[in-house]
């Protein structure tokens, strides 16, 4: 394959570049006055991790080093996050892993996604035939699925990996339990949700020490997580489905355990024991787009991810961004993700329960009969109108626009690749910053509060929307975990937080490194924009205040501001052999990306 020529030359000046450029690990996760600095970018052999926390890599290389494999150190590297980022993932939520297997040189996925109740109806969030607030689904108990992380764990290492949950917990466990040091963004996050946290004696007594925000600097530690993580060690991840936690979590959901003094509303869900046994991950094909010779590989639905930026390539697979100006370059960039989205509205929900047009919605076809509305000089209004995957027409829409239905924006994500050449790309998340807020008592975890990712209602009178909740059903996801293949091969891998905006980073950073020649910590690094149907772009500062905003606007492009958008990792193979593991330069505090050797040979 011909590479573009703008990545030819950020390929070799990574080469250069990266000669003596590694962070390695020490042997296992820091912990207080040992925690690994974090650095942003890392190329060596042996392996990489990127992750946003330095505790979490430091677990994920360690377990590199003594010879487990990607998937391996992908479970380790999402346990200890479960520790360090307990507001954005753990075994209270769910997820989405995606694999790439060198031997076979196949990718494959696990659809780890939470479920509703086999109660659940269209109606779960109404009441008296109107949505509740958002507030009274984001902090209760109705808002939690049967989490899907521990099972997506098991099924990962059943059929790939090479060493016992038990043994891959324990830097985990023992990071739980000596703890973390705490720095400016966990304690912001905890700032930000404070007043939740009060009305819950078990998460206030755990997030809140002594009554008071922790102190930056100051060690967090968990005892009832890490006695929890050494139950899920001796039992298995069955323990969550099945047993005494189980029965613990739902207690927890159909009788929140609030505060009697809040005032706060705080529902009850319906979520039961039953619920919880028949929970399964599901083991699916990825979606495939061929992009600039290359082939990108995502998550199937239930997330959205993979058809959304797919579609997105698609549109944009017919210009020469290399060879754009900025403007022309985000102008396209951002009608390409308003289309994309338009479709996503309307197409896409969980397969199992509504009719998914994915092979469709993937083909270039279609793209080409929505990338026709775009134009160089002018701007597209949202809510646009959806395409009809299964009948294409040039330029046309299909039925009535529906805007964008809101989507928490906390998850967290790693990559890791490693010696053999196997490769993960890994997004969970257990919904907004602090999911329900409902610590489970004595066990020190966070419940999701995924199914706020349902529509409430539909999204537009009339107009079908996929995505309504229902029995045991999978609400939609944008998480988007990426794998680039070239000639079978990976080259790279990408993913990120962020709700609907992943899929709008995921489509940015990799148009940024094929398209525009950026390395790939640049393009992580490089300012945001996301457009998701809306009638406004998001903009992170670094466009909101750059002449580019004003030249797009003259094109008729609006915009918000949004001062952060996403903290993406990812890992990429460079020429000479050598991994390199690439994070956030600054969001979120800045990433973690470590390679098991820097320097020496294969």
């Amino acid at each position: 394959m011909r590479r573009p020529a703008a990545r030819q030359l950020a390929l070799v000046a990574l080469a250069g570049a990266l000669v003596s450029t590694g962070a390695a690990a020490p042997p296992g996760p820091g912990g207080p006055g040992g925690t690994p600095a974090k650095v942003p970018v890392a190329a060596g052999y042996g392996g990489a991790v990127a992750s946003v926390d330095a505790d979490a890599s430091a677990a994920g290389i360690a377990v590199l080093r003594e010879g487990g494999n990607a998937v391996d150190a992908a479970v380790a590297t999402a346990a200890a996050l479960g520790v360090t980022e307990p507001y954005s993932a753990g075994i209270g939520g769910g997820g989405y892993f995606v694999y790439y297997d060198a031997r076979s040189r196949r990718v494959h996925t696990v659809d780890g996604r939470e479920t509703a109740p086999a109660t659940a109806t269209e109606t779960l969030f109404q009441e008296n035939g109107q949505p509740i607030p958002f507030a009274e689904g984001q902090t209760s108990g109705l808002g939690v699925g049967v989490p899907g992380t521990p099972a997506t764990w098991k099924s990962a290492l059943d059929a790939w990996g090479t060493r016992s949950l038990g043994r891959l917990l324990k830097p985990a466990e023992k990071l739980a339990r000596d703890g973390f040091t705490v720095d400016s963004t966990f304690r912001s996050q905890t700032e930000l949700n404070e007043a939740r946290f009060r009305d819950f004696p078990a998460t206030s007594a755990l997030f809140l020490p002594g009554g008071a925000l922790p102190a930056v600097g100051s060690t967090f530690k968990n005892p009832d997580l890490a006695d929890t993580y050494a139950e899920l060690a001796r039992k298995g991840t069955g323990a969550l489905y099945r047993g005494p936690l189980a029965e613990d979590i739902v207690r927890a959901v159909r009788t929140p355990p609030v505060d009697p003094a809040a005032t706060r509303k705080v529902r009850p869900g319906d979520l039961t024991t039953a619920d919880l046994r028949a929970y399964a991950t599901k083991r699916q094909d990825p979606t495939r787009v061929r992009y600039r010779g290359l082939d990108v590989y995502g998550m199937a639905p239930s997330s959205s991810g993979g058809t959304t930026v797919g579609e997105a390539l698609n549109i944009l697979e017919r210009t020469d961004l290399s060879r754009l100006s900025e403007t022309q370059y985000l102008h396209r960039f951002i009608e390409a993700s308003r289309i994309s989205f338009a479709d996503r509205g309307r197409w896409v929900g969980d397969p199992a329960a509504v009719d998914v047009p994915t092979r469709e919605l993937l083909t270039q076809r279609f793209a080409d009969a929505r990338g026709c509305l775009i134009r160089p000089d002018r701007t597209l209004t949202s809510p646009l109108a959806p395409g009809d995957p299964r009948d294409p027409k040039p330029c046309a829409t299909t039925g009535q626009a529906a805007p964008t239905t809101y989507e928490g924006e906390n998850t967290t994500h790693l990559t890791v690749a490693d010696r053999w050449g196997n490769v993960v790309s890994y997004t969970l998340t257990i919904e907004s910053t602090g999911g329900s807020a409902i610590t489970v008592p004595g066990r020190g975890f966070l419940l999701n509060n995924e199914l706020t990712d349902f529509s409430f209602a539909p999204a537009a009178p009339g107009v079908p929307d996929p995505n309504l909740p229902g029995p045991r059903k999978r609400p939609r996801s944008s998480m988007s975990p990426t794998i680039v293949l070239e000639d079978g091969r990976p080259v790279l891998a990408v993913g990120s937080p962020g709700g609907a905006t992943i899929i709008t980073t995921v489509l940015q950073t990799l148009t940024g490194h094929l398209d525009r020649g950026l390395p790939l910590v640049d393009a992580i690094a490089a300012p945001r924009a996301s457009q998701r149907n809306q009638t406004t772009t998001e903009l992170e500062p670094g466009l909101w205040n750059s002449p580019l905003r004003a030249e797009l606007e003259a094109l008729g492009q609006g915009f918000r501001q949004n001062p952060e958008i996403g903290a993406a990792t990812g890992v990429q193979r460079l020429p000479d052999g050598r991994w390199l593991a690439a994070a956030e330069t600054s969001r979120r505090g800045g990433g973690s990306a470590m390679v098991v050797r820097p320097h020496g040979k294969p």
